[in-house]
């Protein structure tokens, strides 16, 4: 009997495989934005573990201190009362450059006979750059010109400095040279510079504490990749709450497909059960059926999301390299977790599309008619019961902001918001059909309202989906954009020199300069010292200082958010300092508070600037304050103020008089172009889940109309034979779901617009650390609209064509059957 009756179920299938096609691709679709969101979450996760893993083994034990560096006083005297310490050094190779622009490499110095690191450096068996590598001493190590040690995909020829011999091994993350301390050192210019002590293993017995010994510094254990994640977990969440957004529109496809198939098949149950079917055996054969069906869907979803994770990644990285400083190493592999939790969602989602079928199923009486009708009015008042709920989410989440502080409390608005407002659409389209239909003059008109308003119920879900895909893209598009127009003006500001130079040896400024001066051209010092600081969480950061000379471009053309009416005089006499916005955020600093650069460098903050794309702190201060305490900073790179017109020529006569090669100067519209091409990269992947998102709804109303193009011939057909043509009928399809859509973008657009302001007052603040002035856009909602009303002609096209093919035998035989 079960095989009988199991096969009698799936037999439905075989005449409507359009219909489990639909199913089939609704659930592998969200399943494939959830598991490729997640692969490349989990990806992302691995690389920071696995580069914080070489660098700073989990559960290592060290000493920070509260700011700057620790001196080597310090070091000295914990070492003389038996403390078995290992000194590292962490600073940063900055360099621009006409074919790649800034480039940034972190170098680590260790102490190379005491750090545990350096077993594994030991041990690897590539080969260095130079020639073959024989087995490195410490002597090797140790003296001029020292040695290094470097992943061998990290591009060192993008530096014009020489460097020591490097040697190749995967033990170093892409991005990182690592060397002995005092290499460091030299390279860095920073002697006696101490970052970090690692606390070794084994310890003597009795030692004093080290709160006693130096209460200055604080002991920390290295939780693997912390920093990082901690950093970007902002951006992670991101791409969650896209990658359930997502989900959630295709669970609209597969709940209208469940309950179209429940309810065309409810004619088939009654006879099921008159048979002697038991209810608890149907429901489980359906739940059966619906069971494989996932574990179909979930594996097509899986082989999908690893396709789409492939094609962002490289944008992720992007993103997560522009925004946080962060690396995403290595390709995209196969992890258990994320490949679990696409099967895991797929099947709660299963289960939660088709609960309410279920249930409806489990309450059939054996002798019940379909009813349909009754049950449309039925699910009129379940709408005002989901308006009613909606509207309690909206409340609940406009009280949120005012409650709780950070970025979940940021995405749980955004989550009540777009739900809420979700279900409150459709009442509130039935209620603008209603008004339609007040308004309506002729009956073909008033019919075509009154229609739209009864087939609400069917389409509400795929309208749902296409109002939550609308209203994201207006939201992130308003961000984006906004923070774009934003950039824009921000680099006006910034890249206020006509030319910029680097030096090949700083010794030829000697001769440059004055060369320069002779031709009425000011040369802007671009100088600047890398530091570490450390905020009140406990979080560190690199940290840049930069010095500026006492020049006019600052003054009309730095982007200053908060001032002193002196600032640029505290600057020029060494009083003052300014500091970018993130860190302002960060530690909540502003004008009048002081800046710990380091133990021996206090600086009163006299401005807080803009400094859009930066993840890390900036400070800046007079030049002569900062030479005064790090005057070895090297002096290669330099703004030229000048006339426009002559750039070509001053750049020519410069390649010509000292043998300048042509990588040496980066004209301010090229620097301009490699700025916005890093943006635009960066926010790739947010443009390309939008559209994914996009797509998703617009499938979900092409399986809506197709599911149910059937279920209107008892419709239609009066109205056919009331002497409207089948072309007629067909057009009023589309005209029908064009105003829908129409109407659905209508209320998208203050939902997206509310959607984009969350974005840029408080996710955008708690991500990146800086706030962005809003911006409208009203060519992009134009255009949002077409491509809706487009989706919608699409979605509707293929039924409306069937229904003017439609032979009028079929439509006569509507008043033949019993409805």
């Amino acid at each position: 009997m079960i095989r009988a009756t199991f096969t009698a179920i799936l037999s439905h299938w075989r005449l409507h495989p359009l219909q489990l096609a639909m199913l089939v691709t609704g659930l592998a679709l969200a399943t494939a934005l959830w598991s490729a969101v997640q692969a490349i979450n989990a990806e992302a996760r691995a690389s920071y573990a696995e580069a914080a893993a070489r660098i700073s083994p989990s559960g290592q034990t060290y000493l920070t201190p509260q700011d700057g560096y620790i001196e080597l006083d310090q070091y000295v005297a914990l070492r003389r009362e038996g403390w078995q310490l290992s000194p590292v050094l962490i600073g940063t190779l900055t360099e621009d450059t006409a074919e790649a622009g800034a480039t940034d490499l972190e170098v680590i110095g260790i102490d190379i006979l005491s750090n545990p690191m350096m077993a594994r450096l030991a041990a690897t068996d590539s080969s260095s750059d130079e020639s073959a590598q024989a087995t490195l001493t410490p002597a090797d190590l140790l003296l001029a010109p020292g040695h290094l040690f470097a992943h061998p995909d990290s591009d060192l020829d993008l530096l014009s400095r020489s460097l020591p011999p490097v040697t190749r091994t995967t033990t170093v993350p892409r991005g990182v040279v690592v060397g002995d301390i005092s290499t460091v050192a030299r390279l860095l210019g920073k002697p006696f510079f101490i970052s970090r002590l690692v606390v070794l293993d084994e310890q003597p017995i009795g030692l004093r504490p080290l709160a006693e010994l130096a209460p200055q510094l604080r002991l920390q254990t290295a939780s693997t990749g912390a920093d990082t994640a901690q950093l970007t977990r902002s951006f992670h969440l991101n791409l969650t709450a896209f990658g359930l957004l997502s989900f959630a529109v295709g669970l609209f496809i597969v709940q209208g497909t469940i309950a179209l198939g429940i309810e065309q098949r409810r004619g088939l149950f009654r006879t099921l059960r008159s048979l002697g079917v038991p209810l608890n055996t149907l429901v489980a054969l359906i739940f059966a059926e619906l069971l494989v069906t996932t574990l179909m869907a979930a594996l097509l979803g899986l082989i999908l999301g690893y396709l789409i994770a492939a094609a962002l990644l490289p944008g992720v990285g992007a993103t997560l390299s522009g925004l946080y400083g962060a690396s995403l190493d290595g390709s995209l592999q196969l992890r258990p977790g994320w490949v679990f939790s696409g099967l895991s969602m797929a099947l709660a989602g299963m289960a939660l599309a088709g609960a309410q079928s279920w249930v409806g199923l489990s309450r059939l009486p054996i002798l019940a008619a379909p009813a349909a009708a009754a049950r449309g009015q039925q699910a009129l008042r379940g709408h005002r019961l989901s308006a009613l709920s909606g509207a309690l989410l909206v409340l609940g989440a406009a009280a949120i902001p005012a409650l709780f502080d950070g970025l979940l409390a940021g995405f749980a608005f955004l989550a009540g918001l777009m739900l809420g407002a979700a279900l409150l659409l459709p009442l509130a389209l039935s209620r603008l059909a209603s008004v339609g239909v007040q308004l309506a003059r002729k009956p073909v008109t008033l019919w075509l309202w009154a229609d739209m308003r009864a087939q609400l119920p069917g389409l509400s879900l795929a309208l749902m989906a296409l109002l939550l895909a609308l209203a994201t893209n207006i939201g992130v598009g308003t961000m984006v954009s906004s923070f774009r127009l934003t950039f824009l003006g921000w680099l006006d500001q910034r890249l206020a020199s006509e030319l910029y130079m680097t030096l090949p040896q700083e010794e030829m400024a000697k001769d440059v300069l004055p060369w320069l001066a002779d031709r009425g051209i000011r040369t802007l010092p671009i100088r600047h010292s890398d530091e570490r600081y450390v905020g009140p969480d406990g979080i560190g950061a690199p940290m840049e200082v930069y010095g500026v000379v006492d020049d006019a471009t600052y003054r009309d053309n730095w982007p200053l958010l908060q001032a002193e009416p002196t600032v640029w005089a505290q600057l020029a006499e060494g009083r003052g300092a300014l500091i970018n916005e993130q860190l302002a955020r960060r530690a909540d600093l502003g004008p009048g508070d002081t800046l710990v650069i380091a133990p021996d460098w206090r600086m009163r903050i006299a401005g807080v600037y803009s400094d859009y794309g930066n993840p890390n702190p900036q400070a800046i201060v007079g030049l002569e304050t900062l030479l005064r305490h790090r005057p070895l900073i090297e002096n290669r790179r330099f703004g030229l103020r000048l006339p426009p017109a002559d750039v070509a020529e001053i750049r020519a006569a410069l390649q010509r008089e000292f043998g300048l090669p042509r990588s040496a100067f980066i004209d301010q519209s090229a620097l301009k172009a490699q700025s916005l091409a890093i943006f635009d990269r960066t926010f790739v992947v947010t443009g390309a889940l939008n559209l994914l998102t996009f797509g998703v709804a617009g499938f979900a109303m092409l399986t809506s109309l197709l599911t149910l193009w059937s279920q209107r011939l008892p419709q239609l057909a009066p109205i056919w034979a009331m002497g409207l043509t089948r072309q007629q009928l067909a057009r009023y399809e589309i005209l029908r779901s064009v105003i829908l859509a129409a109407l659905t973008a209508l209320l998208a657009l203050p939902l997206g617009l509310l959607l984009g302001w969350a974005l840029l007052t408080v996710v955008n603040v708690e991500a990146f650390g800086w706030r962005l002035p809003m911006s409208l856009f009203p060519l992009d909602w134009l255009q949002l609209l077409l491509m809706a009303l487009a989706a919608a002609t699409l979605a509707a096209a293929l039924p409306a064509r069937r229904l003017s093919k439609l032979k009028p035998a079929d439509l006569l035989r509507v008043f033949a059957n019993e409805r």
